[in-house]
């Protein structure tokens, strides 16, 4: 599997923090605050997987792209960053090896706790 970071959702995220649509939530959080299968699925039939991508902070390039499996290190709701989200993906990236990502995620996280 080859991640790549995603540099559009980055600027993606970037955006939302600027102006304010963050949640400030706590590290263990995101299992409760992240989208349900249900809702991915609604979110994609409304907006499509260039989107749904935008939420996204990691690319599979090897998977299909046309299948939720393709988009890895989520990091919000579909309307704002949430905070856990960033956290609980910077340690999977760090994890796996994905410096580029862990970097991008301790970045938001930064920007997060600035804001």
């Amino acid at each position: 599997m080859s991640v790549k970071l995603n540099k559009k959702a980055l600027d993606h995220a970037k955006s939302l923090i600027k102006n304010g649509k963050l949640v400030r939530d706590e590290r263990d959080d995101w299992s409760e605050h992240a989208p349900s299968a249900q809702d991915e699925n609604a979110f994609l039939d409304q907006h499509g997987y260039e989107d749904y991508a935008r939420w996204h902070l990691g690319v599979d390039d090897e998977a299909s792209e046309e299948t939720k499996g393709r988009y890895k290190f989520p990091f919000g709701d579909f309307t704002k960053v949430h905070r856990c989200a960033v956290i609980s993906g910077e340690s999977r990236a760090s994890q796996h090896d994905y410096d580029d990502i862990r970097k991008a995620l301790g970045d938001l996280l930064k920007r997060i706790d600035e804001a």
